[in-house]
């Protein structure tokens, strides 16, 4: 590591500032030392065109790169810190910030107002690492909590960039009671379901980090930057490691703590088109007060709907995704463990309404089985729907849970749990779509909605065919016998009152013709949608309880289902009887 990045690293660690040359162009890289005076990417942004290190930059800066031009105005500028506890050491308090005021121009460590972004109107939180490390102090906290405040007054988003090296030691107890003012602030204005977003930049530790930053909606971070709660210095002397990667953007990425990973250069255009999706007014309307009608498809049987969906060329919910969705931006890990790659959860426009959408994607890792952190990356998506009243849509493509030693200590029964009764209690319209396999209590988590959908040539089972196969048979092979016994395929799940409508596929299988099967797919998805907006939210949950309380009752559909199987039995007597006849009579 350069000796020149250390420095700064360690400025981070004690909290110093940082010399204004620091924050000056330079001719070269201190990273790969590369040329920069050239560079528009560095004179815009500062950023390295060639190793793209994002050099620290001013709060102003920050607020003339994200905001409209001229849209930015200011609030509070005249609060100033005193020295609350009179704080001693080798230079007193007051003089510290007297000589950073008077070097940044800031009055404090942070910079709020209001301003438009793409035409958003939101409130602005900026720290400034450049005045005393961006620490927090009572008047930092003071502001903050101002400006959650103000937001919530005027009903506006809240956007936050954090540049921060933890607490202001020199105001002792007072500065850590800021988090919880910070974040008392913030669920107030949360609590109204107004949308939060956090940009953690270089660096964002400490007590900003702990508190309101870390409760945003969508977490975003510049590439390089050092986040995290601990200190550098502690990793350090704990780790065996000499630099150990843990308090970096990518690992907190990796490791399912932040959404995304988003160059300084892309984020008003990112912030900008999130802002658009959370705050979108449009609702579907229909002109009709009916559902869409179920279709009759041609009879395919168990085996042979297995081997369509399971096709190697079968369209995955990304390819879906990205066919019916607009603006889409997807989100990542459960902020806990890890990123379970095979749940996509994202945002994005179908027609003219925004919508949350949950997809099992067998493409993307663990065969298609999902793992406690997919379970709770995807609760996070029915939160967001909850919260922001967007529509919920899943795709339900899984062969079944991740089941082994290791899921079973992460809990993985409490994950499948706790997604069910989220997707079941959510307020707003929902849909799920089998789209490929739908393998017990993996699909069942993601699957139990207003409206259930499912592809032509996509199944639906209670266990694997070759698991069932095995227990019956104690021969897998005897796989093509049982899945006709097991009532698997799309139009067995209609008989038996399972799902609402079977969606038709090209012939031969989605993978023949895949963007003719999201054409489909969008198109009757949104009937769906835009039935559900036309009844009222109370009808639509006692429809949705009434639903699954009376699953498996012997109802009218199931007498349907069970006349439909006798009659099938009795007409393969009848032609049996009538062979037999036949051949005796030669």
């Amino acid at each position: 590591m350069n000796n020149h990045l250390i420095k700064i690293l360690n400025s981070v660690v004690n909290k110093e500032q940082i010399e204004p040359q620091e924050l000056e162009l330079r001719d070269l890289c201190l990273i790969c030392n590369s040329k920069l005076a050239d560079s528009n990417l560095y004179k815009e942004f500062r950023v390295c065109n060639k190793c793209n290190f994002h050099y620290s930059i001013s709060a102003r800066n920050r607020i003339n790169l994200l905001s409209d031009e001229d849209s930015f105005e200011e609030f509070n500028q005249s609060l100033t810190s005193i020295d609350p506890i009179s704080f001693s050491s080798n230079t007193s308090y007051k003089e510290r910030l007297i000589k950073d005021q008077n070097r940044t121009g800031l009055s404090e460590a942070v910079i709020t107002g209001k301003c438009s972004i793409d035409g958003n109107q939101v409130i602005l939180i900026v720290l400034d690492f450049g005045f005393m490390g961006g620490t927090i102090s009572s008047v930092v906290g003071e502001k903050v909590a101002l400006g959650f405040e103000r937001a919530s007054k005027l009903k506006l988003p809240v956007i936050s960039i954090i540049s921060s090296g933890g607490s202001r030691f020199q105001e002792g107890i007072l500065s850590l009671m800021q988090m919880a003012k910070t974040t008392i602030a913030y669920q107030n204005h949360s609590s109204k379901n107004l949308p939060f977003i956090s940009i953690l930049t270089n660096p964002a530790t400490g007590q900003a980090f702990a508190s309101f930053a870390n409760l945003a909606d969508i977490i975003l971070a510049e590439p390089g930057s050092i986040i995290g709660f601990s200190p550098v210095r502690h990793l350090q002397s704990e780790s065996k490691s000499e630099n150990p990667d843990i308090n970096t953007a990518e690992s907190h990425f990796e490791n399912g703590m932040i959404d995304a990973i988003v160059e300084r250069k892309d984020q008003k255009k990112i912030i900008g088109t999130l802002l658009d999706l959370l705050t979108t007014e449009y609702k579907l309307e229909s002109k009709t007060k009916h559902s869409a009608a179920p279709i009759k498809t041609k009879q395919t049987d168990g085996w042979q709907s297995i081997q369509i969906s399971r096709h190697d060329s079968r369209p995955s919910s990304i390819d879906y995704i990205l066919r019916i969705l607009n603006d889409f931006i997807e989100i990542h890990g459960d902020k806990y463990y890890s990123d379970d790659k095979s749940v996509i959860v994202g945002i994005g426009h179908l027609g003219s309404q925004t919508a949350v959408i949950i997809g099992q994607d067998r493409k993307r890792g663990n065969d298609g089985n999902t793992s406690p952190e997919g379970f709770r990356k995807a609760q996070r998506g029915i939160n967001l729907a909850n919260k922001f009243n967007l529509p919920l849509i899943t795709l339900v493509d899984t062969s079944g849970p991740n089941s082994n030693e290791s899921t079973e200590q992460r809990g993985l029964g409490h994950s499948i749990a706790t997604t069910i009764s989220k997707m079941i209690a959510v307020d707003v319209p929902s849909i799920s779509v089998i789209i490929g396999e739908g393998g017990n209590s993996g699909a069942l988590a993601i699957g139990v909605s207003d409206k259930i959908l499912m592809m032509e040539n996509a199944i639906y089972t209670v266990i694997s065919p070759e698991n069932a196969a095995e227990i019956m048979y104690q021969d897998k092979n005897k796989v093509k016998e049982v899945s006709q016994s097991l009532k698997i395929t799309a139009q067995d799940c209609l008989d038996l009152g399972i799902i609402d409508t079977v969606i038709p596929e090209p012939s031969g299988g989605a993978h023949t013709n895949p963007d003719e099967a999201a054409r489909q797919l969008r198109r009757y998805l949104l009937k769906e949608l835009a039935h559900l907006y036309s009844i009222s939210k109370r009808r639509r949950l006692k429809s949705r309880y009434k639903r699954f309380r009376k699953v498996g009752e012997y109802s009218s559909s199931f007498k349907i289902s069970l006349n439909k199987e006798i009659t099938s039995i009795q007409k393969t007597i009848l032609e049996k009887m009538k062979r037999f006849s036949e051949n005796k009579e030669d």
